[in-house]
């Protein structure tokens, strides 16, 4: 039995939803941990694109069985939205998609007070997309939140909602002035509970099952590492753990079953929203990176903020994650670039920083130290073997790999599945076998 989780060493948007589409063929099941609708895994399969937001991206290879565990707060609306344009696009995910009946609920107050609360920060905004995600995990934590086994019972859902509506509407009219829009709202969602009665299961014990009998396990993240929200850049972090010890919390499973965990890194650096960058490029050349590497968000279509690999950033996702292999996405953006920076250390009022530093003020003031490395300036888009890369590029993920001390076990040349390297005689070659 396999159990492997796969966990953006970034502040997200690192291409994973490319890479468990390619590793899924390899597995049974796949399951993601944490996170809501508002994270994008852009997948591109026999000529169409597909941009999946809760459901894990291996429901795209048949047979696969898909699994949303307690960890995600689930908006009824969104799933449905996505399960339809699967179905439209070919793809029948009938008995082979799963949600946690332990699994939060994302309600239509919670988007409220999402978007009332960041207008309330002004210059501090956190830059949420504003789809309830935070205030579902907030009620979570504060145990008032309606979970999707209370959806399946109508009597006692009615019950719990009227009672945090009338509390949360208490609060946003003394906090904001405004108070919650409630409409129909119980009886909009009963209906909805009736469409997803058949996807909801105790999903910790399915998995459980699944890895008593021998079947093999990928575990999803959504976000990064820099995302997480005890070891990100707090606060502009999310609202959950994205590391990968959120793959045991986040779907009851045993963390000591889990095998190892693979850490997927862009060859350059982005993030959404705003909080410290240390090794953000000038806008010129990010500009000229965004547009080669498309990057908007798959989501909300925002141009992400552009930067020179970071490798004090990915030692720190290494020893976090206890990551055993790493898969780097998107060598192909660098085809044209005639030199490449990459940060080698941290330096802070003139001193060597040894550890990531906790405070976000504190990185952002830092002044980072580079090594130049010479580009190719060839074409990498669509190559098949590592040996085919040009002696520049193969030298790159060296330095890469080396500094970091981990094995760089697939490399990504382009956004289709094809476009993929898997380097033979790695420990990620070994869990597709």
């Amino acid at each position: 039995m396999k159990a492997v989780v796969v966990v953006g060493a970034q502040w997200g948007d690192e291409g994973k939803g490319k890479v468990v589409d390619y590793l899924a063929s390899s597995f049974d099941y796949i399951a993601r941990y944490q996170g809501g609708h508002n994270a994008g895994h852009t997948v591109l399969w026999n000529g169409k694109r597909f941009i999946l937001q809760l459901v894990p991206s291996g429901i795209l290879r048949p047979g696969k069985i898909a699994v949303i565990g307690s960890g995600v707060v689930f908006d009824p609306q969104a799933f449905l939205s996505e399960v339809n344009a699967l179905a439209e696009a070919g793809i029948d995910v009938a008995g082979r998609l799963f949600v946690s009946n332990r699994a939060h609920l994302i309600l239509p107050y919670h988007r409220q007070l999402d978007q009332l609360s960041e207008t309330a920060r002004a210059e501090g905004k956190i830059g949420t997309t504003s789809r309830g995600i935070g205030p579902a995990y907030e009620d979570k934590m504060a145990r008032r939140g309606l979970r999707v086994g209370d959806l399946l019972d109508p009597e006692n859902f009615c019950r719990k909602l009227e009672s945090v509506i009338r509390e949360k509407s208490a609060v946003a009219e003394a906090a904001y002035g405004q108070p919650l829009d409630a409409g129909r709202l119980a009886e909009s969602y009963l209906d909805l509970s009736e469409r997803i009665r058949d996807y909801v299961a105790d999903t910790a014990a399915l998995l459980w099952r699944a890895a008593a009998g021998g079947r093999s396990i990928l575990f999803e993240g959504a976000q990064g590492t820099m995302l997480d929200i005890d070891h990100g850049t707090y606060p502009y972090v999310t609202s959950s753990n994205a590391t990968a010890g959120g793959a045991a919390t986040g779907l009851g499973f045993p963390p000591t079953r889990i095998n190892g965990v693979i850490g997927v890194t862009k060859a350059y650096t982005t993030r959404v929203g705003n909080g410290p960058f240390p090794a953000e490029m000038p806008e010129l050349e990010a500009g000229e990176v965004r547009h080669r590497g498309v990057e908007f968000g798959a989501v909300t279509g925002r141009p992400r903020r552009c930067g020179w690999l970071d490798l004090v950033m990915l030692r720190y996702a290494v020893r976090l994650n206890g990551i055993d292999a790493l898969v780097v996405t998107k060598l192909d953006v660098f085809d044209t670039q005639r030199e490449i920076q990459v940060a080698v250390g941290y330096r802070y009022k003139g001193s060597p920083v040894e550890e990531m530093p906790a405070e976000a003020e504190t990185l952002a003031r830092v002044t980072p130290e580079y090594r130049t490395l010479p580009g190719w300036c060839t074409s990498t888009s669509g190559i098949h073997r590592a040996e085919e890369l040009p002696p520049a590029a193969r030298d790159y993920l060296h330095f890469v790999s080396d500094h970091l001390g981990v094995e760089i076990g697939m490399i990504s040349t382009g956004p289709e599945r094809e476009a993929t390297i898997v380097q033979p005689g790695t420990r990620l070659a070994s869990w597709l076998a």
